[in-house]
């Protein structure tokens, strides 16, 4: 994309993730900005490096670097990076890639704590360690500077920063209005719908975020303003983001609905919900699942549609109300 505005230039990297490869972006402007970076394999390091060489640039020449959100494959290089290229995100970044003890041991009291309301069975120390595994392609890098909703980034002033939590506490949306275009990050996924990710929240004596209800609300934020075109953090653009953008949103309704008929008439934890959803999965990629259940439960909760129950050990039953109906 050439003309008076910034030239945006798409790189794609490799990823050993089931979401294949993830989109990194070079922002020609008044700085030389790298919007997120890839994740910390060899294989994504070596295509980094050699796209970059095709638009003749070096990593060195990297000005700064913007993170739409703090997980892996978006986060990774930046501890191959130059040490001196400052990195901005949103402050939720931070303890992820500064590898904060005193974060992941709150994080594993949270996770331990949601197992058990869950009525997950099993080794909770072995699940959390499957569950981190991905964090050995992240990065171990200082965030240089914190930014949200109503900052500006040095470099890229004509860019507006949105706050779009919902598949990460940290996620970050950035947008042109001169033109409508969207840097989207995972918020908006041209083939996929983004999974709303359990995640504590900064302050461990806080109730958790309920990220589907974050993502729908960050969703909607989108439909108030014109949009020509996302760049997304995976796969290709997304031409038509509100018309996909009411697709999500009525999609996402009608699977939740689906998890209430479930409930008709039965008392069921999130573990019990899950297994029936994710079959093939739930074992392999339980924080995924888990979350992905969560999200519905959360969402039915929210309309009243499903009822609550905590029995004595501390774990959750969910029931579908008699003559609940969807909103």
């Amino acid at each position: 994309m050439v003309n008076s505005f910034d030239e945006i230039i798409k790189l794609t990297l490799p990823t050993p993730f089931v979401v294949g490869d993830v989109n990194v972006y070079i922002v020609k402007g008044d700085a030389l900005t790298l919007i997120d970076a890839g994740i910390k394999t060899n294989e994504a390091w070596e295509a980094f490096q050699f796209q970059l060489t095709e638009i003749g640039i070096a990593p060195k020449d990297i000005d700064q670097v913007v993170l739409t959100h703090h997980h892996p494959d978006h986060v990774g290089l930046l501890e191959w990076l130059p040490e001196d290229i400052p990195v901005y995100g949103h402050k939720y970044v931070r303890p992820w890639i500064e590898m904060d003890d005193k974060f992941f041991s709150s994080y594993d009291t949270f996770y331990k704590g949601l197992l058990t309301e869950f009525g997950v069975e099993g080794n909770f120390d072995q699940m959390l360690e499957r569950m981190k595994e991905p964090l050995r392609y992240s990065a171990n890098r200082l965030l240089t500077y914190e930014i949200e909703e109503g900052d500006s980034v040095p470099g890229l002033e004509t860019w507006s920063i949105i706050n779009t939590p919902g598949h990460a506490q940290s996620h970050l949306s950035f947008y042109r209005e001169e033109d409508g275009i969207l840097l989207s990050g995972d918020h908006v996924l041209a083939t996929i719908s983004s999974n709303p990710l359990l995640e504590p929240a900064l302050n461990p004596n806080v109730e958790r975020p309920k990220p589907q209800l974050q993502y729908n609300d960050s969703l909607k934020k989108l439909l108030k303003i014109e949009i020509s075109m996302a760049y997304t953090g995976h796969g290709p653009e997304v031409m038509k983001v509100h018309e996909l953008v009411k697709r999500r949103l009525k999609r996402q309704h009608e699977k939740a609905l689906q998890v209430a008929e479930m409930l008709q008439g039965r008392q069921l934890t999130t573990y019990t919900i899950t297994k029936s959803l994710f079959p093939a999965v739930y074992q392999k990629e339980l924080g995924l699942t888990l979350s992905e259940t969560t999200a519905q439960l959360d969402y039915l909760l929210s309309l009243g549609i499903i009822e609550k129950r905590m029995d004595a050990k501390g774990i959750a039953y969910f029931t579908k109300q008699s003559g609940g109906e969807g909103a």
